[in-house]
């Protein structure tokens, strides 16, 4: 399946039907800054169910999804795959390629189990420090059989 690539907002994601929306949270429970804020502001379920999940054990792991339903016909993604936050001087970004993979394929399987198309922003580019060149290969390895769209803004 070729990716489509458009200009837009990707919390108002396009088109008919069933829709999944995925973006990328750390392992640390913490939730604040970044793409989220843009989730947060249109829906408050998401960052409600990531922030409970991280109150007992087990804490969700990296290359975990929560699927939350905002609408009939939309599910934001949290996908774990982001270790930590952002730190100079730690050097290393945060992003973590092998648990993107593993979360997308966990996302590819939900939107086929559900007949959705799946939305994003470029996912791990931004606080995660993540490249595109390595997320793009991800994506068109994991979603064959499911229709994805990247929103730019």
């Amino acid at each position: 399946m070729k990716i489509r690539y458009i200009q837009g907002d990707a919390t108002a994601p396009c088109g008919s039907g069933t829709k999944v929306l995925v973006h990328i949270c750390n392992d640390l429970g913490q939730w604040g800054k970044g793409f989220v804020l843009a989730v947060s502001e249109r829906w408050p379920l998401p960052e409600k169910t990531y922030r409970a999940a991280f109150t007992h054990s087990p804490k969700p792991a990296l290359g975990n999804v929560q699927f939350v339903a905002v609408s009939d016909d939309l599910y934001v993604a949290n996908l774990i795959g982001q270790h930590g936050i952002a730190n100079a001087a730690q050097g290393k970004p945060p992003i973590r390629y092998a648990a993107v993979r593993q979360g997308l394929a966990k996302v590819a399987r939900f939107a086929k189990q559900h007949a959705a198309s799946v939305h994003m922003p470029r996912i791990g580019c931004g606080l995660a420090g993540g490249s595109w060149e390595k997320i793009e290969p991800i994506l068109n390895d994991t979603f064959t059989e499911v229709s994805v769209t990247v929103y730019d803004r």
